[in-house]
């Protein structure tokens, strides 16, 4: 169900910038981390649902996973977090802090231009 939540709020928002430029919209972007991540099929699937007979219906979606991000306490390296290796990749250290997850974001939408 989460899915359809966010593919409602990203219709939304969609539907608000087309408006506002009076053009088409036919792909967008979005991007979510580890632990704001979304199924890609079901959000894919509901959107294509509730999308259609709206302006967005037929649009295609790309959806970008970012990794875990961990900032060695020994060198200060900012790495992706491998959840089978917790070791710095610059010092090999396990000493580290977890960086902020980045959040579920609706990165650019393409328009279609005449």
């Amino acid at each position: 169900m989460h899915e359809t939540i966010v593919a409602q709020s990203m219709l939304e928002a969609i539907i608000t910038e087309a408006e506002k430029i009076n053009a088409k919209p036919i792909c967008a972007k979005i991007t979510c981390g580890t632990l704001n991540a979304v199924n890609d099929d079901s959000l894919c699937f509901a959107f294509e649902a509730i999308a259609k007979g709206t302006i967005c219906g037929g649009m295609k979606l790309q959806i970008e996973h970012k990794p875990m991000q961990g900032r060695c306490r020994n060198c200060s390296e900012v790495f992706d977090v491998d959840i089978l290796n917790l070791r710095c990749r610059k010092c090999g250290g396990d000493d580290f802090e977890l960086l902020p997850d980045e959040p579920l974001t609706l990165q650019t939408i393409e328009f279609e231009t005449e």
